[in-house]
C-alpha cells in the first residue's frame, strides 16, 4: 500500500529513482505506478502530478541521460574526425546509464514486446538521438538531418543490445560494435555520393 500524504512530497528524482530501482529487480511489466509511490515515500497523486505514465517515467529517464551526455560536452572536440566524436557520444549515454543497467535491461525487454509502450516511447527516443547527433557537432534538421537521426538509432539499439551482455571492464565489445557500424555507415553515405556525381556527368 502506498504511504499516505505527507506535507512535503517527494521530487521527481527521488520517483524516478524508486522506479529504477524497482526496475533493476523487478520485470518492467510488473511494475505498477503504486509500487513506485510506495518506493520512493510519495502519494499516488504526487506521482500522478509528475509522471502520469510509466512511458512518462521511461522518457524522463531518456531526456536525463541526454543531460547527462550534453553536460561532458567538450567544445574542442569539433577537431577530432566525425566517427571518433559519434564514438564518443554514444560511449558517453552508456556511460550515464552504467549505474542502472538493470533496470534498461527489465525496461528494453518490456519495450520489444510492448509495440503500444514502444510507440509511446519513440519520441523522447528520436530526441535523444538528434542530441546525440547535435553533441557530436552534426545537423540533425531537414531530410538528411532525419536520415541521420534514423541510423544513429539503428547503431545505438545494437549497441546497446551488446552493451547489456558485455561484461569486460573497458566496455571493448560494445565500442568495437559502435565503432565497426559507424564505419559501415560512412562508407554508405560515401557510395551515395558517388552514385550521385557520376550521374551528374
Amino acid at each position: 500500500m502506498a504511504k499516505k500524504t505527507t506535507t512535503r512530497q517527494p521530487g521527481s528524482d527521488k520517483i524516478l529513482g524508486a522506479a529504477l530501482a524497482l526496475a533493476s529487480k523487478t520485470r518492467w511489466r510488473d511494475i505498477s505506478m503504486e509500487m513506485i509511490a510506495d518506493e520512493s515515500g510519495a502519494s499516488m497523486a504526487r506521482v500522478y502530478d509528475l509522471f502520469p505514465s510509466k512511458s512518462a517515467i521511461i522518457n524522463e529517464f531518456m531526456r536525463r541521460t541526454d543531460r547527462a551526455v550534453i553536460a561532458d560536452h567538450d567544445p574542442e572536440d569539433s577537431s577530432e574526425p566525425l566517427r571518433e566524436r559519434l564514438l564518443d557520444v554514444l560511449m558517453r549515454r552508456l556511460e550515464a546509464l552504467a549505474p542502472h543497467k538493470d533496470a534498461v535491461a527489465s525496461i528494453t525487454r518490456e519495450l520489444s514486446g510492448n509495440p503500444g509502450a514502444l510507440m509511446c516511447s519513440m519520441p523522447a527516443f528520436m530526441q535523444s538521438m538528434a542530441w546525440s547527433l547535435e553533441a557530436a557537432g552534426v545537423g540533425s534538421s531537414g531530410l538528411f538531418g532525419m536520415a541521420r537521426i534514423k541510423g544513429l538509432s539503428a547503431i545505438y539499439l545494437g549497441a546497446l543490445r551488446v552493451w547489456l551482455r558485455d561484461d569486460t571492464q573497458d566496455q571493448s565489445m560494445t565500442m568495437a560494435y559502435i565503432d565497426k557500424n559507424l564505419k559501415r555507415a560512412e562508407s554508405a553515405v560515401k557510395i551515395m555520393r558517388f552514385g550521385r556525381a557520376r550521374k551528374k556527368t
